[in-house]
């Protein structure tokens, strides 16, 4: 795996996130939560963003990010443009903070550690393209459930 392959499954995906945001009838029903379904579109959203800022922004890219992961779960009724910024934001943190790594540094130990043992950043960014994906899905089964 490259960087530039990694690049393009994090920007397809997030572009798809938009995608999904953007096709709520209605805004309010992103934040929605009926019987069996524990989280909204919306705050699963706000965990995508701030696990990628935590865990390419702040690790890889330097930029100082600082999770409030409680707040990813708990924040409400926030706008559906206001998360189409985020992510967009996030797409450009993330091609900032990957542009650069060569296929060396990614062999390279992830400098912190996330699994019960230490592993490379390329199994990092990889786990982190499939963690994407699955909430992706996710939202898109929401979406269709709650807004149908």
């Amino acid at each position: 795996m490259n960087t530039t392959a990694l690049l393009s499954f994090f920007e397809r995906d997030l572009n798809k996130l938009i995608t999904e945001i953007k096709l709520y009838k209605n805004e309010e029903n992103i934040w929605r939560v009926e019987k069996n379904i524990s989280n909204s579109a919306g705050h699963l959203t706000l965990h995508l963003i701030g696990n990628l800022h935590t865990f390419i922004g702040k690790e890889i890219g330097k930029t100082g990010y600082i999770r409030n992961r409680n707040l990813e779960f708990t924040q409400e009724n926030v706008s559906k443009q206001a998360l189409i910024d985020s992510i967009n934001d996030t797409i450009e943190m993330i091609k900032n903070s990957l542009i650069s790594i060569t296929n060396e540094e990614l062999k390279k130990d992830y400098p912190v550690l996330k699994f019960s043992k230490t592993e490379s950043t390329e199994y990092l960014l990889v786990h982190l393209t499939t963690h994407l994906t699955y909430h992706l899905g996710q939202i898109n089964y929401h979406r269709r459930l709650i807004d149908g």
